[in-house]
């Protein structure tokens, strides 16, 4: 391992180490634009300038890898010079209007100015003026201010797979632009936004908004899909106004999902921010006592058999919880939170977990895609798909719908019969499953949502059992859900008891008049028409499919407006936080069920929320792990029935409008139609 001297400091460090990425280790700060730890090395700014001993001028650090006996200074007056001038350099062309700039006050350029630049510049030549270009209508662009560091086009290219971006011209005359002047189409494109270390790439939605010293910073988890990606909510007053990522390597490494980032705008739109009670035939506004008195005069009387629950897919695992008790203390067994209809086992923790980890599949080097889609089901994952396939050394093959996964992918057929053919070693892939040291298969809701999912689901385990994706220290067998709460609402046990119906049987109880009352929690996804002449109680914080069937809505909390827990598709329990409260009379969900357990002579023994927490805990162990993976013992799930021919269909027709957060949003109805053709894809300037 190579040793070298920092700043009369020595360092022994891994080999391969950049000399900033040893100035780092010794906590020592080196500035830098186009550098960035996770994409690949460009040295284009050479901001990060170091003198080396015996070199004949100073070297950039960010591209130099560490030899033994290496000598660096970072702070002599040769450095000192160095960045002063490209720092003069930089601000050449830049129009230097901060002022006016979103970036101002988390810009790069500007911090990194003040503590390295000269404060006045020796070139009065004309500015460079470059015309902004549209690229759709999430990222903003003025790009004057581009400093080319070329970061947006590395992650464009290497992380997102979505090569659109790049640099066109020479010297005073180089762009940084989409190839043919049209809007990006990655899910992940506002992460540019992020890395872009001056005000050239910026958030489109967001601009002239907000300052950032204005905003109330709350750390919490996104339910935009089941990835649980840690986010950052900005906001000010009562108002959200931006989610950002956070940094966990483990879950989504420092990248979120443009729905994740941008549908935000949607949570202040068709809220419901009071009771309704149908009267008439009309939806009208009520008090908390109206509303729970009309419940209550509703159960009155109800058997047990004839009450169901379903949980949506924005849920928290507090108030499935007690719903589910809620639902225990009235005699039904009718609960569920599987929307699609997933032929799950709940008995079988291990058949519905993300086995391999996140993380883990960094480790895989063979991958069996069945019935998903990970870049429209998970964008975020199936960047890190992407990053273990460019490390070399991979194979990916998909039984399903073609699509572009933005990695090499074989597309083996949309024939779910290739599954059986493929555990019994009659297909080509089988021996590259069993050769791999750490083989995986990812199988999705368009596989385990058909109605033989059921046979789906052991067949798949019996195919990762046979193709030694089970060893010791390693399950490479994976479930990719869709929904933020499917794997809480599977944690706790809100599935069907003893006797009980399933969202399948709810619906089809309530169109024949069996089922006489169904609660729904947040629960948008479902055939609302096949409710029939069912009374329907709706508890959410939108006014969806579900509060247009209701009979009674009570008004719920957001995932911004309430504390609440969230379990992720690999089964890690992380902790969603308030950052703004609710609107109007709305109230967070678990609150809602505990005083309408009180009207309803049914009372739930929680004043709190650490109580809810305590019982949660009890019920499952991943809640008392907070961030902490609890892993499954191995087992196959017992199925029945025969695998069917029907090719499989995708689970997610529009990744932009798939909750209803995301289905009030104006950004994500202009991103959908600008994704299904609906509209022209080039604009005009800045605000095409």
């Amino acid at each position: 391992m190579p040793k070298l001297t920092i700043d009369g400091k020595e360092i022994t460090v891994e080999p391969g180490t950049t000399v900033l990425q040893a100035c780092e280790q010794l906590g020592i700060e080196i500035p830098r634009f186009c550098y960035h730890e996770r994409l690949s090395i460009a040295g284009n700014c050479r901001m990060c300038l170091v003198e080396q001993e015996k070199a004949p001028k100073p070297i950039a650090s960010c591209a130099m890898p560490v030899m033994d006996n290496m000598v660096i200074h970072t702070d002599t007056p040769l450095v000192k010079k160095a960045c002063e001038g490209v720092m003069e350099f930089l601000l050449i062309n830049h129009p230097l209007d901060c002022p006016i700039c979103d970036q101002g006050g988390e810009c790069d350029l500007q911090d990194q100015a003040m503590g390295y630049g000269r404060g006045s510049s020796r070139f009065h030549e004309n500015k460079r003026a470059v015309k902004d270009k549209y690229i759709g209508p999430l990222v903003k662009t003025i790009m004057t201010r581009c400093i080319h560091c070329t970061r947006c086009i590395r992650f464009s290219t290497e992380v997102a797979g979505v090569e659109e971006l790049g640099a066109v011209g020479r010297g005073e005359d180089m762009q940084i632009t989409t190839y043919l002047e049209k809007a990006m189409t990655s899910e992940m494109q506002g992460n540019v936004i992020d890395l872009c270390p001056v005000g050239a790439l910026t958030s489109k939605p967001y601009a002239f908004s907000a300052r950032p010293w204005e905003l109330r910073k709350t750390e919490s988890v996104d339910v935009m899909d089941a990835l649980g990606s840690n986010v950052r909510i900005d906001a000010r007053g009562t108002e959200v106004m931006r989610v950002l990522p956070r940094t966990n390597d483990d879950v989504n490494e420092e990248w979120i999902s443009d729905k994740t980032r941008f549908a935000c705008d949607g949570l202040k739109r068709q809220r419901l921010d009071t009771p309704y009670v149908r009267r008439d035939g009309k939806l009208k506004p009520a008090s908390w006592a109206e509303a729970f008195d009309a419940i209550a005069a509703r159960l009155n009387g109800v058997a047990g058999a004839k009450i169901a629950a379903i949980a949506g897919d924005l849920c928290d695992a507090e108030s499935m919880l007690l719903l589910k008790e809620l639902m225990a203390s009235l005699g039904s067994a009718n609960i569920d939170c599987r929307q699609d209809g997933a032929r799950l086992d709940p008995k079988n923790r291990a058949g519905w977990l993300f086995n391999s980890t996140i993380a883990g599949i960094e480790q895989a080097d063979a991958l069996l895609l069945v019935g998903c889609n990970p870049r429209k089901e998970a964008a975020v994952l199936n960047a890190r798909i992407r990053k273990r396939y460019l490390a070399g050394g991979f194979k990916a093959a998909s039984i399903g719908p073609k699509a572009d996964l933005t990695f090499a992918c074989e597309d083996l057929g949309n024939d779910p019969k290739l599954i059986e053919q493929i555990a019994a070693g009659a297909h080509p892939f089988a021996e590259i499953l069993k050769a791999a040291k750490r083989p995986m298969v990812i199988v999705g809701m368009a596989a385990l949502a058909r109605a033989d999912g059921a046979a789906l689901l052991p067949a798949v385990q019996k195919l990762a059992e046979a193709c030694n994706l089970i060893q010791e220290g390693w399950n490479g067998f994976n479930v990719l859900h869709n929904a933020a709460a499917r794997v809480g609402g599977l944690e706790i046990g809100f599935v069907p008891g003893e006797g009980g119906r399933d969202v399948a049987g709810i619906l089809d109880g309530a169109a024949k008049g069996q089922i006489e009352v169904v609660y729904l929690l947040g629960a948008d996804e479902i055939d609302t028409n096949r409710l029939g002449k069912a009374f329907v109680i709706y508890q959410g914080h939108h006014g969806d499919r579900g509060a247009h069937r209701a009979d009674v809505i009570l008004p719920g909390a957001a995932y911004t407006e309430k504390d609440g827990t969230y379990v992720n598709l690999e089964g890690r329990a992380q902790r969603g936080r308030r950052a703004v409260l609710p609107p109007g009379d709305a109230r967070e969900d678990w609150t809602i069920l505990r005083a309408l357990s009180e009207r309803l002579g049914k009372t739930l023994p929680y004043n709190t929320i650490g109580a809810v927490r305590e019982k949660l805990a009890a019920v499952a162990p991943c809640f008392a792990r907070v961030d902490r993976l609890v892993s499954a013992s191995w087992a196959v799930s017992a199925g029945g029935g025969a695998i069917e021919a029907a090719p499989f269909q995708p689970a997610v027709a529009d990744f932009y409008l798939t909750n209803p957060v995301a289905r009030a949003s104006r950004t994500m109805a202009e991103c959908s139609a600008l994704a299904a053709g609906r509209m022209p894809e080039k604009g005009t300037g800045t605000h095409g």
